[in-house]
């Protein structure tokens, strides 16, 4: 089966991570026992998780005139994905400050830097969506941007999904645009009732797997895969990338699919570069 085109709209940020034993409560100060900075930005990992999963990929986001957006720019190109269209606007990148605890799980504050600068769409970007299989969007940038991408998607026959996070009000509008909603079981929960218009919607559920729930009720559930946890973040990234870059081989093959993605990626620190390649889903997927 070819591959899709996905087009992703959505955050490129430098991830400034910090790991410690445990995260700070208000007002404590706690000894730290490592610190990297990892490109990320749930955009930019969700395409570099469908490039790496055989989707040809292209990105729809912008970079500050920083080294940051360099450095950005170059981890995109790195896995296949398409930049032609990534912008380059005056300031800061976004950023991403991230404290990692000896269990895995994470805390993170994200500063929108130049993303928050991607307030409209080119007439070149609403072209490279029509011609586009998928279009995959999150909330770290504009939600109107969000929204025009969508309804244009919507009216050219090209399948909108949808990450809905960071958690925020959102137009009715834009619910009925989309096709599938990626969701994890804090989204699942805040969204109950708009995801009751989305025909396709998978929930995430950590180290328990995922749920999809298709027309006319289909349900189909996947175990999580049992792997050594270093840290959680960009998971649901690697996932959902995962998912939409193998969508059009059926809903049973892209949740397996994207649940072992999305388990692999747990196993390495880091965002973008604990994404896992093709080849390496598929040997976990024989093996589990």
């Amino acid at each position: 089966m070819d591959s899709p085109t996905v087009v992703v709209l959505g955050s490129v940020n430098m991830d400034l991570v910090t790991t410690a034993a445990r995260r700070p409560a208000p007002g404590e100060t706690v000894l730290g026992s490592d610190f990297a900075t990892v490109p990320g930005g749930k955009g930019a990992n969700q395409a570099i998780a469908a490039a790496r999963s055989g989707a040809r990929v292209r990105f729809l986001g912008a970079i500050g005139d920083d080294t940051f957006g360099a450095e950005l720019t170059a981890t995109l190109l790195d896995a296949g994905v398409d930049t032609t269209l990534l912008r380059r606007v005056d300031g800061p990148s976004g950023i991403a400050s991230i404290v990692v605890d000896g269990t895995g799980e994470n805390s993170i504050i994200v500063v929108a830097g130049a993303n928050g600068q991607l307030t409209e769409l080119t007439a070149a970007e609403l072209a490279a969506i029509a011609a586009a299989d998928i279009l995959l969007c999150q909330l770290e940038i504009p939600i109107d941007t969000v929204l025009t991408a969508a309804r244009h998607a919507r009216a050219s026959g090209t399948v909108v999904a949808l990450n809905p996070s960071p958690v925020q009000s959102l137009p009715t509008e834009l619910w009925t645009a989309v096709d599938l909603a990626i969701v994890n079981s804090l989204e699942s929960e805040q969204y109950s009732v708009e995801l009751t218009q989305v025909a396709h919607v998978v929930r995430t559920l950590g180290g328990a797997g995922a749920v999809y729930r298709g027309e006319e009720e289909t349900e189909l559930t996947v175990a999580g895969l049992p792997v050594e946890v270093v840290d959680t973040t960009g998971a649901g990234d690697a996932f959902t990338g995962a998912l939409v870059a193998t969508w059009n081989q059926g809903a049973s093959t892209a949740l397996n699919w994207a649940n072992t993605a999305g388990a692999l990626a747990t196993t390495r620190l880091g965002a973008s570069s604990s994404i896992p390649s093709s080849a390496q889903i598929a040997a976990a997927l024989t093996t589990s």
